[in-house]
């Protein structure tokens, strides 16, 4: 595969103090003023100003200059304009103006990390000791970003844009609803909704474990309650754990641990999945929040809201 990972993403809040100080208590660390680093990806998430919530734009990591070559015929055939430079393609998603960069960069180095072991029938795994996240005190940091999930006006012209444009692949379906993408191993780096309108419905973050998962939500809503969205669960299609949670501006963040992994296209066949079977298989049931933000209607009229 040409391209590599989802490096980063650019947002706009109304308040960006406000959304920072959210970020910063969700585990990324501000290296300056609106800039976010994860513990194994770097600087990979940026808040800028923006009347109401939006996604500005994402950047995707690419091998070398002939993806980026292969990426700008792609796009003129689609009659997509583009710029290049020598390691840098810049375009724009066609439905909701999203700025998007491919650059030459190198793959990420991921840390090995132990496998927590956990007691079964048979399987004393962890036999004559206690569980070892009992010890865990540290704040939960996200190792890296994960996925972005956009609401599309025209799903199908935005996944066009994502799949025959740059290069992504479909993991899974929802027919005539959404296509989960991706442009790594993981199975979904990009989700494409239908929607009516464009906005962005979350961001996600890669956590070790589904310890890591609790622990990250409960600490954010010792003192705000009001951030708690949906969780704690098991998704059906990408099979990861998740927790979700609101910053400021009405922005959904995920934590989430153990999605599927697909290192050889070969051996993974997209399925088509319908109805509720296709966001959860265990967990509480979604709240309506979630399906449909509360601040849509005011978004469509370019009003924004405080939603926390």
């Amino acid at each position: 595969m040409a391209l590599h990972r989802l490096q980063s993403l650019t947002v706009g809040v109304p308040d960006v103090a406000g959304a920072a100080g959210y970020y910063a208590d969700f585990g990324l660390e501000q290296v300056a003023p609106g800039r976010f680093a994860t513990v194994e990806g770097g600087e990979q998430f940026f808040l800028e100003h923006s009347p109401v919530r939006r996604l500005l734009g994402m950047a995707v990591a690419a091998d070398d200059g002939d993806d980026l070559d292969r990426i700008a015929a792609n796009l003129d055939r689609l009659q997509l304009p583009c710029e290049r430079d020598a390691g840098t393609l810049r375009t724009a998603e066609p439905v909701a103006g999203i700025s998007v960069e491919v650059r030459v960069a190198p793959r990420l180095t991921r840390a090995t990390v132990p496998a927590t072991p956990y007691n079964g029938p048979g399987r004393p795994d962890r036999a004559g000791t206690r569980a070892p996240v009992l010890s865990r005190t540290d704040p939960v940091r996200p190792l890296a970003l994960g996925h972005v999930v956009i609401g599309s006006v025209e799903q199908s012209s935005t996944q066009r844009f994502f799949t025959d444009g740059l290069g992504f692949k479909v993991s899974d379906v929802v027919p005539g609803t959404a296509a989960f993408l991706r442009c790594s191993t993981d199975h979904h780096n990009v989700l494409v909704q239908q929607a009516p309108l464009n906005f962005l419905h979350h961001t996600s973050w890669q956590v070790t474990d589904v310890d890591e998962v609790g622990r990250g939500a409960t600490r954010m809503l010792a003192e705000h309650p009001e951030r708690h969205v949906w969780g704690l669960g098991r998704h059906h299609i990408g099979s990861n754990f998740f927790w979700y949670l609101k910053d400021p501006a009405g922005n959904f963040s995920e934590y989430y641990a153990d999605m599927d992994c697909i290192v050889d296209d070969q051996l993974w066949t997209p399925r088509s999945f319908e109805g509720m079977q296709a966001l959860y298989t265990w967990g509480p049931p979604p709240p309506p929040s979630f399906l449909a933000p509360e601040d849509l209607a005011a978004l469509m009229t370019g009003a924004h809201t405080a939603t926390g």
